[in-house]
């Protein structure tokens, strides 16, 4: 015998508590939900990048200094570092360090780690002072930009070819510099990288195998994905013998991750079992491209979950990624690394930019800062972007899992998960128009948020935001557990709870 059904069981059974927030609002609302307690992956934060030099081949006739530091009064210095690594700026807890190729002439010479670094090392040490006066840590990755060019068959800067004969010269290359910023510098090194877009073969060509020398692009030399397997392990053992046992060694920084999967980088080194025993750390360039042709890049998982699969423990980290026109797509680039390629921390591309001091036009002229040749600076829309997201992640938290049901309205969120920072999550309306949504918020004792807000509006005059990472007030949870906002056309909003 059937049960009857009660109209009240119907309404039950067919819409449930989100169908029925959907109704309330009479299906006008984004219907999104946050669950704190769903934690995805640990979170090792956000970061920061200071250029200093990237392109030039001589740099005694020649020194460039892209950060613009060297023009700075040192008040305005100070006021930069406070906004990038104080209470009130970004907080970042990881530091991207360039290693460029100018530190030694020939094999078995003297290195000199100074003469090319004075402002990077600057920033680094600042950087560590005050992130250290408020209670945190950096983690600081170091990079090959480009080897020096005796290790390479041409001989010269940006030479295509490793020269066999000098893996032993680039291996101890690298352990020195690591040394001496642990040991002179007393700075916090975890990782160093092997190299800078290296899988991009197509730069150089069969009769110039040095790369337009004269104004072509930053110091490369090509990595193939065996070589970056070999190096991995022979980096690791050079480390080991410099008593850098606690600095791992990841395998470079393909352009996008894309690359990293599909162009056999991910298969060489899990193919290697000593070379996936000494990984420390998965990277690469989030660069995202959509579009099909020799540049497409997604935002794909698929090497790192190949290599998660052989060992669960390893972390990714994006080590440069673009800030695009700095608006709301751009932080639905950073959802894209964060949700779809499954990263653990970001470093965006160079945070402070001299734009005159890149030859032929940065492509990625996006950043927080510019630096002009008259000493000045100004403080770019990009950074409150930026500063929506790095205040809600930081280090020791954990990704959160979220849902929307509008694609132009993605949600990061990250759970406190034992720190002292509270329960964050940040909407994106990347519309053009004004978008209410209802979010179902889970997993947390907060019942209200504190909120700020950054806006694509400027006004007629200045590249700035009009909202600049503004409060915006508090917003209480309704009984149900919902949060209702509506989000301005072409907004990030954070909500921090309380």
């Amino acid at each position: 015998m059937k049960k009857a059904v009660t109209i009240l069981g119907l309404i039950l059974l067919f819409t449930g508590p989100a169908n029925m927030l959907a109704q309330v609002n009479g299906f006008t609302a984004v219907q999104a939900e946050v669950d704190f307690a769903k934690k995805l992956r640990p979170w090792d934060g956000f970061g920061f990048n200071y250029v200093e030099t990237a392109q030039t081949i001589n740099y005694a006739s020649d020194r460039q200094e892209y950060g613009g530091f060297s023009l700075l009064k040192e008040p305005d210095r100070q006021k930069i570092l406070d906004m990038v690594f104080g209470e009130d700026g970004l907080k970042v807890g990881l530091l991207k360090m360039f290693y460029d190729p100018h530190h030694q002439s020939a094999a078995g010479s003297d290195l000199d780690h100074e003469a090319s670094t004075q402002w990077i090392r600057y920033f680094a040490r600042e950087g560590l002072k005050r992130t250290r006066s408020r209670g945190a840590d950096l983690q600081i990755i170091t990079t090959l930009y480009g080897p020096p060019p005796f290790v390479t068959q041409q001989n010269t800067m940006r030479g295509r070819d490793l020269n066999p004969a000098m893996k032993g010269a680039l291996t101890n290359y690298l352990a020195d510099w690591v040394k001496y910023l642990r040991d002179k510098e007393k700075l916090p090194v975890r990782y160093v990288s092997l190299h800078n877009e290296g899988e991009d073969w197509s730069r150089w060509d069969a009769e110039d195998k040095t790369g337009n020398i004269g104004t072509g692009h930053d110091y490369n030399m090509y990595w193939s994905p065996a070589q970056t397997a070999e190096f991995v392990k022979l980096t690791r053992a050079a480390l080991d013998k410099a008593g850098l046992k606690e600095v791992g060694v990841t395998p470079g920084e393909n352009t996008n991750w894309y690359r990293f999967s599909n162009w056999g980088y991910a298969y060489a080194l899990a193919d290697d079992p000593e070379a996936l025993r000494n990984l420390g750390l998965i990277t690469s360039h989030g660069f995202y491209v959509g579009s099909y042709g020799r540049w497409f890049g997604e935002h794909t998982s698929a090497g790192t979950d190949y290599l998660r699969e052989r060992r669960p423990e390893l972390h990714a980290w994006v080590t440069s990624t673009s800030w695009s026109q700095m608006d709301t797509k751009n932080v639905k680039e950073m959802h894209g690394n964060i949700y779809t390629a499954k990263v653990n921390g970001i470093i965006p591309w160079a945070g402070i930019q001299r734009p005159s001091q890149w030859v032929g036009g940065d492509p990625n002229p996006g950043s927080a800062f510019t630096v002009r040749e008259d000493g000045s600076y100004e403080v770019r829309r990009g950074y409150y972007f930026y500063k929506q997201l790095t205040r809600a992640g930081q280090a020791g938290m954990a990704v959160a899992r979220t849902s929307s049901m509008d694609s132009e309205m993605p949600i990061i969120a990250f759970a406190a998960n034992g720190t002292r920072h509270p329960d964050a999550f940040v909407v994106t309306n990347m519309s053009a128009y004004n978008r209410k949504v209802v979010v179902s918020v889970k997993g947390t004792n907060a019942r209200r948020f504190a909120a700020f807000r950054t806006t694509e509006k400027a006004d007629r005059y200045q590249n700035v935001a009009y909202e600049q990472y503004q409060g915006i007030g508090d917003y209480n949870l309704t009984n149900e557990g919902t949060l209702l906002y509506d989000a301005p056309a072409g907004s990030v909003t954070t909500f921090f709870a309380k």
